[in-house]
Order: C-alpha cells, then sequence, then structure tokens
C-alpha cells in the first residue's frame, strides 16, 4: 500500500510519500510546497492544492493521511493553518481518496513512541525506519511521520480485527 503523509502549512506543507510491503516501510519520496507570504492567502491555498493534486496524480496513493490542526495560542494562526489544512484534504477527496486524520500526538506516539518527543527525535526516528541517507527536511520529515503513524495505525487496525 502507497500512504501519502502531509503536513499542511500556508507557507510550506510538507509531503512523504511511503509504500508499506507487511511489516516493510520503504520511502518512495518526500519535499515541500513552499509559497510566497507576500501572495494573498487564496493564491497560496491554489499554489498548495495544484501542487498535491500533481503529487497525488503522480505517486497514486491507496490513503492520504494528514496531520490534525493543533491548538495554536494564536487563533488566527490556527484559522489559517487549518485552510491549508483543508486545502490538502480538499485535493484527496476529489481525487476519491480516503483522508486519515492524526493528531502530533498520535503521530509522535507512533513513530518515537512518546507523544511528547522532540521534532529532532522525531526527525531521526524517521531517518532510521526509512532508512534515509539523511535527515529529510523538517517538514517533510513530519509529513512522512504522519504516513508512519497511518501505516502503524493500520497494522494495528488488522491485527485487531484478526484477533491478535
Amino acid at each position: 500500500m502507497r500512504i501519502l503523509g502531509i503536513d499542511p502549512g500556508t507557507r510550506i506543507t510538507g509531503y512523504g510519500i511511503i509504500d508499506v510491503e507487511g511489516n516493510r516501510l520503504r520511502h518512495v519520496d518526500n519535499g515541500t510546497i513552499k509559497t510566497r507570504s507576500s501572495d494573498p492567502l487564496p493564491l497560496r491555498l491554489k499554489t498548495i492544492y495544484d501542487d498535491l493534486a500533481a503529487i497525488l496524480k503522480e505517486f497514486s496513493p491507496q490513503a492520504v493521511s494528514v496531520e490534525q490542526v493543533f491548538l495554536a495560542k494564536n487563533p488566527r494562526a490556527a484559522l489559517t493553518l487549518g485552510h491549508a489544512r483543508g486545502t490538502a484534504v480538499l485535493a484527496a477527496v476529489n481525487l476519491g481518496l480516503e483522508v486519515h486524520e492524526y493528531s502530533a500526538l498520535q503521530v509522535k506516539s507512533a513513530v518515537v513512541g512518546y507523544g511528547h518527543a522532540a521534532k529532532q527525535q522525531v526527525q531521526q526516528m524517521v531517518k532510521a525506519l526509512l532508512n534515509l541517507p539523511e535527515v529529510a527536511q523538517e517538514d517533510a520529515a513530519d509529513a512522512l511521520a504522519v504516513a508512519i503513524c497511518h501505516a502503524n495505525s493500520r497494522t494495528m487496525k488488522q491485527a485487531i480485527r484478526n484477533g491478535r
């Protein structure tokens, strides 16, 4: 199964694609979609949508996982981040894909084993789990972590269904 993980942001949206073969994880691609902060928000959202739609078409994932919006101290920042997240969800749903959502706590727990792990710990575990030659850029590493979280969650759900 191919999974696209997305770490949404209006300035930088990270994406990471992995393949799951049994209990093995294989890195396919990762990167970032960058927008100009000087552009109006609607134009930035269009860039995110267009780039994600192209990535979805190129890599044909079977599942998409997105990090949920955290509760920010600044309500305006949380609202703006919600726009980017909604744009990412729309790009996937428009192609008929299911979208799975995970909190930062769930992602960190699935990848590091501790829900309050530091960003550097998450990046190092992503590198180790996917056998990457170097640590991925921060937003791309976060997106890969979201994809890994979905892979682990999916495996757990299958085990529960199978009575293990």
